[in-house]
């Protein structure tokens, strides 16, 4: 069967001011700021090994190693089309990408043996069980696993950290309570960052960091505002320095000490 998306037109679109070109379909699912946050929020180094889970166009990886040389990226993504884009886009920005094609539910057998320092994954935003709907459910169709319970992610990645390896994963907020639910008992050491869009507004997304062995108390940081002023005002960048910095110039955005 062939998916619709493979017929779509491509976009060619900017991250990290230039650093970075991702080809995107123009219809469905398209990576914007939540995978590059995903990226700076790892506190990877040079020399260690990184696996997406659900990869996609390779929007979180490539943008991980534009700010890190020297690490060895992998991508998981069930779709054809999607594993294909990842890996063309890697080869166009000249960063070294492996992408696998495979269901996470079955780990196919280049990764099931394999381990890694890091594991980072931009898991679908909604509960199917629940009966809400997809606010683009095409989204789903790009990440390979609207049918998978979130529980299931995290147990995937749970196995192939090495011990001491780190998960990052953003989310929705109000998912948080499953994807907590999800991680205790597989992985220890849990630090959540919630992320405000605007002063007196509700978190929206957060970011969750655990180690797979890890022992230390469970770490709820203070939220970090993405926006100044308290509505959008005009077509201009509202973002704060930190944010502006980690969007626009690669930074790292550091869990807060």
């Amino acid at each position: 069967m062939v998916s619709p998306l493979m017929n779509d037109a491509l976009s060619r679109d900017l991250f990290l001011n230039g650093r970075l070109t991702l080809n995107q379909p123009m219809k469905g699912y398209r990576a914007g700021v939540d995978p590059v946050l995903l990226a700076a929020s790892v506190r990877a180094r040079a020399g260690q090994s990184v696996l997406d889970l659900g990869c996609g166009a390779g929007a979180a990886a490539l943008c991980l190693g534009a700010r890190v040389p020297g690490l060895t990226l992998t991508g998981l993504e069930l779709q054809p089309h999607f594993a294909a884009l990842a890996r063309r886009n890697a080869a166009e920005n000249g960063i070294a990408f492996e992408v696998v094609e495979g269901d996470l539910n079955d780990m196919p057998a280049a990764l099931k043996s394999r381990r890694f320092d890091h594991v980072i994954m931009n898991p679908p935003y909604f509960d199917r069980t629940t009966g809400s709907t997809a606010p683009d459910p095409t989204r789903e169709v790009a990440l390979g696993g609207g049918d998978v319970a979130l529980s299931k992610w995290i147990e995937a990645a749970s196995k192939r950290l090495m011990p001491k390896g780190y998960l990052s994963v953003i989310q929705r907020a109000e998912r948080l309570p499953d994807l907590l639910a999800s991680v205790a008992g597989r992985l220890g050491s849990i630090q959540l960052l919630p992320l405000w869009p605007r002063p007196a507004r509700d978190s929206q997304l957060v970011l969750l960091r655990a180690r797979k062995g890890g022992r230390a108390a469970f770490r709820l940081h203070p939220g970090l505002t993405m926006h100044t002023g308290e509505t959008h005002q005009d077509d201009a960048e509202s973002y704060r320095d930190l944010f502006h910095a980690v969007l626009r110039n690669g930074a790292e955005l550091p869990f807060p000490d």
